[in-house]
């Protein structure tokens, strides 16, 4: 028989583990199960997940230390099966390819330089501590048509992922140390996209534990397949908007949230991005459209910035 003196020990023990569950003080672990940030359609409802407006994100510890995405920060385009080849008929490749080769050292990307890692969970400021987020110019490292054969007609999350790690092969980021500056922008064809594309979801990004260490992914469906929906026409803009403003918002996140939910959160588990997509109107934190350098001008939309307490379009 259990002494009462070990019962008593086991109980504590137990309501210590749950207490530890319940405030999040452990950092996530690479054997944690993917989380699918998802950007949700336009008007689609929350619920009790709704982003606060007022709350700041705070650090979650990360997963193996790794938190924010640092250093080169690249961007490699993956399109995705021959169902490319051909058949582009709102031109996302050509649009996304540009956004990327221009993205990188802007002032509107410059607000996820204030998050970082290496520093304590719970932390709201970093300040000079920890390891920055980076925004170098020049993210888009290559691009890869993996056109060969057909991609599944509507990709469940594990194929996605495994596509990822394809990538990660292809590109020759074969270690984990080089995984931690990464993320692979999946893009399915039209008319191909995962389960749930524009009216769960307009794309999330999540990641995958590999034999090249843990990989950050986007699945960015062909958002034009769900017009109004995923950005068409959004605050006046044009009916490729949501293309831009769709990957903006996913690219930032992964920037401040590597790999889900070990990065910068708020209480309600919204990203950067979260706080602050589909917001109209004429005011600075509205979604519109940004001049990132000569001939390159892209819907986007604005960024939770802590140091500001509210979503900005442009850093500092």
């Amino acid at each position: 028989m259990v002494s009462t003196r070990i019962q008593r020990l086991l109980v504590l023990g137990t309501s210590l583990g749950i207490l530890l569950l319940a405030i999040g003080a452990a950092p996530a672990s690479a054997s944690s199960s993917p989380r699918e940030v998802m950007m949700p359609p336009r008007g689609a409802a929350h619920g009790s997940a709704r982003p606060s407006h007022s709350s700041n994100l705070t650090y979650h510890g990360g997963v193996g230390g790794v938190g924010v995405e640092t250093g080169a920060d690249k961007v490699y385009l993956v399109f995705w099966g021959s169902q490319w080849t051909n058949n582009d008929p709102s031109g996302e490749a050509a649009i996304l390819t540009s956004f990327f080769n221009h993205v990188g050292g802007s002032s509107w990307n410059n607000s996820v330089t204030q998050y970082c890692e290496g520093v304590a969970s719970g932390t709201v400021t970093c300040g000079s501590s920890g390891t920055h987020a980076t925004n170098p110019t020049g993210v888009l490292f290559a691009t890869w048509s993996d056109s060969t054969t057909a991609a599944p007609a509507h990709p469940t999350q594990s194929q996605l992922a495994a596509e990822a790690i394809a990538a990660a092969a292809h590109f020759g980021n074969t270690t984990a140390s080089k995984n931690t500056q990464v993320q692979y922008d999946i893009l399915t064809a039209t008319g191909n996209n995962a389960s749930g594309a524009g009216t769960s979801y307009c794309a999330w990004h999540s990641s995958t534990p590999s034999s090249y260490g843990n990989i950050a992914y986007t699945n960015m469906p062909y958002v034009t397949d769900y017009g109004a929906s995923c950005g068409a026409g959004f605050n006046g803009m044009s009916a490729t908007a949501g293309i831009t403003i769709v990957n903006g918002h996913e690219f930032a996140e992964t920037e401040t949230d590597i790999y889900p939910n070990g990065g910068w959160l708020d209480s309600k588990g919204a990203e950067n991005g979260d706080k602050c997509a589909w917001i109209s109107g004429s005011g600075t934190s509205a979604s519109q459209v940004v001049h990132f350098g000569s001939g390159a001008d892209y819907p986007v939309q604005s960024l939770w910035s802590n140091a500001n307490n509210g979503c900005v379009i442009s850093y500092p």
